[in-house]
């Protein structure tokens, strides 16, 4: 772990030859994979991600072993608490993206010896994990958050509407969009990561699971072009606005202001010029009336 060098920007680059939709068809294993898990158990490892994040920098990016450990054992029991079979989908849906000449290359970044004890203590980690199951638990959603929740259906449908042209016409096949940030290091984009953490384990665990479930129903419909059915992305929106309202407004804001700082305004021009102006005009001026809605429900 110490010898891995955590700054490089190999981690930011997309591996091998596979298009967009071969890779939303992975990202959608990992999806289902989530949204099996005990929502304590997921909170619980997104909170020890946030902790170890918040202890390195640039000049020091390794974790300290005891955040290592706090991880190793939450990712083990979040793990634990899917079926195997959908860990394998998972394992199965990456591998077959990731060429073989890049777990070579990483092992040649670091002490060959210390890569297979590591590897060979993985192993043994998850025999422990496959024999002790954990049965996953959802917990309602409290009722004085779903009693506000209603209003978000309808807004979602005047966002969907109102924004489907824009779904539409969007290049979601194009390769821009596997890029890393221009100018932006590991560190500056792992901290902004955080913040979307943070932001996460905080949801309620239901709505998570159900926004989780919205966006897999919606990867499935996808056509050629990569755009969902109308139907499938007004459940998106409507899953993601109730997801949303379940989180402090401050949180929301801080994961908006972390990825703007990163961002630079070369981003959001040249995504404007891959798509129609006004129907991307169209869109943004519909979702700031779905935010509105959103706001109006929130925590």
């Amino acid at each position: 772990m110490k010898e891995v060098n955590w700054n490089s920007y190999t981690y930011l680059t997309k591996p091998g030859a596979g298009s967009a939709g071969d890779w939303a068809k992975a990202v959608d294993k990992a999806i289902v994979m989530g949204a099996s898990m005990d929502s304590d158990l997921l909170k619980a490892g997104v909170q020890a991600h946030h902790k170890a994040i918040g202890a390195v920098s640039e000049a020091n990016p390794v974790m300290s072993k005891a955040d290592f450990e706090a991880i190793n054992a939450a990712i083990g029991r979040m793990i634990a608490s899917v079926p195997e079979s959908q860990t394998m989908d998972v394992y199965n849906a990456f591998s077959a993206l990731v060429p073989a000449e890049v777990p070579q290359y990483l092992m040649s970044t670091v002490n060959e010896a210390d890569a297979k004890r590591a590897y060979s203590a993985l192993m043994q980690f998850k025999d422990v994990v496959k024999a002790n199951p954990i049965t996953p638990q959802v917990k309602e959603t409290p009722a004085a958050l779903s009693g506000k929740l209603g209003a978000i259906d309808a807004a979602a449908a005047k966002l969907s509407a109102a924004s489907y042209p824009f779904l539409k016409s969007a290049p979601w096949d194009s390769n821009v969009y596997l890029k890393p940030l221009p100018g932006t290091s590991p560190n500056q984009a792992m901290k902004a990561i955080d913040k979307a953490l943070v932001m996460g384990a905080s949801m309620d665990g239901k709505l998570l699971k159900e926004a989780a479930m919205a966006h897999h129903n919606a990867l499935g419909s996808i056509d050629g072009k990569l755009v969902t059915t109308a139907a499938d992305y007004e459940k998106v929106n409507a899953a993601l606005g109730k997801v949303i309202a379940s989180v402090p407004s401050s949180q929301v804001m801080d994961v908006f202001n972390a990825f703007s700082k990163i961002t630079g305004p070369q981003v959001p021009s040249n995504l404007f010029n891959m798509v129609s102006p006004s129907e991307a005009t169209a869109a943004y001026d519909a979702f700031l009336k779905f935010k509105d809605v959103v706001k109006a429900a929130q925590r």
